[in-house]
C-alpha cells in the first residue's frame, strides 16, 4: 500500500457496494436512450467511493468481453441521469459524483492464471523449491 494511504473504511464499503447494486440495477432495466448503452450488457465490477463519500469511481466490463470505450462514453453522457436515480434510492447528504473507468482486474487475473499454469511453474511446484544447500553446490 502507498504511504500515506487508507484501507476504505466501513462506510465507504457499503456505500460503494450499494451504489453499485443501484447502478447495475439501472442498466439492467435498460432505461438509456443512448446509443452505445442500447441493447449493451454491462457488468458493474465495482465502485470505489471517496473517503468524504463526494465522488466515486465505477469500475464496468461489457459482459462477454469487447471495446469497453463506447460504454464508456455512454456512460459519462448518462450520468446526470444514473446521479438521479441514486439520489431517489439513496440516504445520502449528497450524491456523489460519478466517473467511470474500465476494470482491467479480470485481465491481470488472466495473466496470472497463465504464469501459474506455465510449463516452468509447474515444474518448479513439481520439484520443490531446492533447499539452500542444494542452491549453495554442497
Amino acid at each position: 500500500m502507498a504511504r500515506g494511504h487508507k484501507p476504505p473504511s466501513q462506510r465507504q464499503l457499503r456505500v460503494g457496494e450499494e451504489l453499485r447494486h443501484i447502478i447495475a440495477r439501472v442498466i439492467e432495466r435498460g432505461e438509456f436512450r443512448d446509443p452505445d448503452l442500447v441493447g449493451r450488457a454491462i457488468t458493474v465490477t465495482e465502485v470505489r467511493v471517496s473517503p468524504d463519500l463526494q465522488n466515486a469511481t465505477v469500475f464496468v466490463i461489457p459482459l462477454g468481453g469487447g471495446d469497453c470505450k463506447p460504454i464508456l462514453v455512454g456512460l459519462r453522457r448518462a450520468k446526470a441521469f444514473l446521479r438521479h436515480e441514486i439520489g431517489k434510492q439513496v440516504q445520502l447528504r449528497v450524491v456523489p459524483n460519478l466517473s467511470f473507468e474500465e476494470d482491467h482486474s479480470f485481465d491481470e487475473a488472466g495473466k496470472i492464471e497463465a504464469i501459474l499454469r506455465s510449463p516452468d511453474v509447474a515444474r518448479d511446484l513439481a520439484g520443490g523449491a531446492p533447499s539452500e544447500e542444494e542452491s549453495d553446490g554442497a
